[in-house]
């Protein structure tokens, strides 16, 4: 069944914003039953033509890039630091992972780029990272770059009405890289800290 097919089902009963967010999911996990892997937990999506770089603005000054975290597994994720849920148990599994890892927790670096700069700041992304792990790393860009640099790694997001302020609808999978910095892995946000450990293991293990 194609994805197309899989998300008209879903329209009777979903949000708009809810349907992109499933698309995006059903996507993945399309790319995952096309070339499967018996060596991950999350969805093996190495090849993939997206996701491949960044250039955004680091808390304390400068522009990152991937090449900078190179010898490295790289965990990326897009969200806001008022997130309610889905963020904190993102980042709270990626500290819990990095524990996991023992030793090898040097190795995982997590990275999380705000979707919502108008109120993230650089004081307060940085508190917000360092909270769930001080080596966690926060970036964030204008809007413009915000919205074009989400275009090129597939995440959707959009603001929400609440009274007289707003939320955010994101995406909620975090993406993979290995140390040399190439796409490896979508992590669902049901995927516990163990697996995710497990993978990142896996990939440090690589040749």
């Amino acid at each position: 069944m194609s994805i197309r097919s899989l998300c008209r089902r879903a329209r009777a009963s979903l949000s708009l914003s809810s349907q992109i967010v499933s698309c995006f999911a059903l996507a993945l996990l399309v790319v995952g039953c096309s070339a499967p892997s018996h060596k991950f937990n999350a969805i093996d999506i190495t090849g993939a033509d997206y996701a491949r770089d960044f250039r955004l603005n680091a808390v304390h000054g400068g522009t990152r890039t991937l090449a900078d975290f190179q010898g490295k597994v790289v965990l990326l994720f897009f969200g806001f630091t008022q997130c309610p849920d889905v963020c904190p148990t993102a980042l709270s599994r990626a500290a819990e992972a990095k524990k996991l890892l023992g030793n090898d927790g040097e190795k995982l670096q997590a990275i999380f780029v705000t979707v919502d700069p108008e109120r993230d700041l650089p004081v307060v992304l940085q508190e917000y990272t360092r909270a769930f792990d001080a080596s966690f790393v926060g970036l964030y860009s204008d809007v413009e770059t915000t919205r074009k640099t989400a275009e090129a790694f597939r995440i959707f997001y959009a603001k929400v009405p609440t009274g007289a302020s707003y939320t955010m609808d994101h995406t909620a999978t975090s993406y993979v890289y290995d140390t040399r910095g190439q796409l490896r892995l979508a992590v669902r946000h049901t995927d516990t800290a163990a697996q995710l450990a497990t993978d990142v293991r896996t990939l440090l293990n690589q040749k």
